[in-house]
């Protein structure tokens, strides 16, 4: 068995990666705005060095390989925030990366990977080539360290470590800790370790659109596809077929809701986002603030909503600012 397979991701796992990262990479920052009269707080993700949170998991994950496992490189799997991650903190560590990307991924997000030093397989995600598939043979070939976007233990602890962030930021502040945690949700990297990282706070993913199989997964009592891989999404960052065992055992036991966005509510969400906070979010960053917007939770002065990423195409972001729905 790998060592993914042997090790499940702990409460104790996500406090030493957050104190990893804190040696780091200064706090992004958590502002409050009002959505409807009610005070939100808003976990900036979308502002650090790779543009999403996907850096926290990464070197959580890369600085704890072994030099004989640092040798022989990792391989990791994404559309390009997890590509960035990777390969930033591959670049930093010295460790030779191959991301397995999709062909139609964010031309922002193919640049950025390459320009960061790491080499970029791409796979034909229109025409339904698997992407872990791909990245097997590369593991097989090279002995690499497969670092999954979702399913891997220091991956998830890593990203739990937004959570004890936010609980340390509102204390600082004089409040307690948060009492729900809105997160947009892919493969649920990020959901199952803010679930670990605050066990007090209710956790709600927040789904796109026709890529909900957390949310239809949660109500089978297992894991369930996406119904129709086809469904267009501009969330190519929350755009996984399933979630994986790892990360399902994590949710089911806390996450009790998890809510579906449309794409014009989160076109709104950037707009929102841009308009009030100042920041540029990608479609799938902007998914748990559009479920607020939208009127799906109720705000209560101690709600945290997560701004994933920000790396969105310049033209695609302009459109969105343009073209009202």
């Amino acid at each position: 068995m790998t060592a993914q397979q042997m090790r499940t991701p702990t409460p104790e796992g996500v406090v030493r990666a957050a104190a990893k990262i804190a040696d780091l990479l200064p706090n992004t920052p958590l502002i409050e705005a009002a959505v409807n009269g009610r005070a939100v707080w808003f976990k900036a993700e979308c502002l650090q060095p790779i543009g999403a949170f996907k850096i926290r998991g990464a070197w959580h994950r890369l600085s704890d390989l072994s030099p004989e496992e640092q040798a022989r490189g990792v391989v990791g799997v994404s559309s390009g925030n997890h590509a960035q991650g990777v390969a930033w903190a591959a670049r930093r560590l010295g460790i030779a990366a191959t991301i397995v990307m999709p062909v139609d991924a964010p031309k922002v997000k193919l640049e950025a990977t390459r320009a960061l030093g790491a080499n970029v397989v791409l796979y034909d995600r229109p025409g339904g080539e698997d992407r872990d598939e791909v990245a097997a043979r590369l593991v097989e070939q090279s002995g690499a360290t497969l670092v999954h976007a979702f399913a891997d233990p220091w991956v998830i602890e890593g990203q739990g470590s937004a959570g004890i962030e936010i609980a340390a930021q509102l204390a600082a502040r004089g409040l307690p800790g948060p009492s729900r945690i809105v997160c947009p949700c892919g493969g649920a990297g990020l959901t199952a370790g803010l679930a670990l990282a605050c066990p007090d706070a209710k956790i709600v993913p927040v789904e796109p659109e026709g890529w909900d199989d957390v949310r239809l997964s949660l109500e089978a009592g297992h894991i369930v596809g996406v119904p129709d891989p086809s469904v267009p999404t501009a969330c190519d960052s929350l755009q996984t077929p399933a979630t994986k065992p790892i990360n399902f055992a994590v949710l089911r036991n806390r996450v009790s809701r998890v809510l579906v966005a449309s794409p014009a509510e989160i076109r709104a969400a950037q707009r929102w986002a841009f308009a009030n906070l100042h920041l540029v979010v990608e479609p799938g960053g902007a998914a748990g603030l559009a479920a607020v917007l939208a009127g799906k939770i109720e705000p209560d002065g101690q709600t945290v909503v997560v701004l994933s990423g920000g790396n969105t195409d310049a033209e695609a972001f302009a459109k969105v600012l343009t073209t009202q729905d």
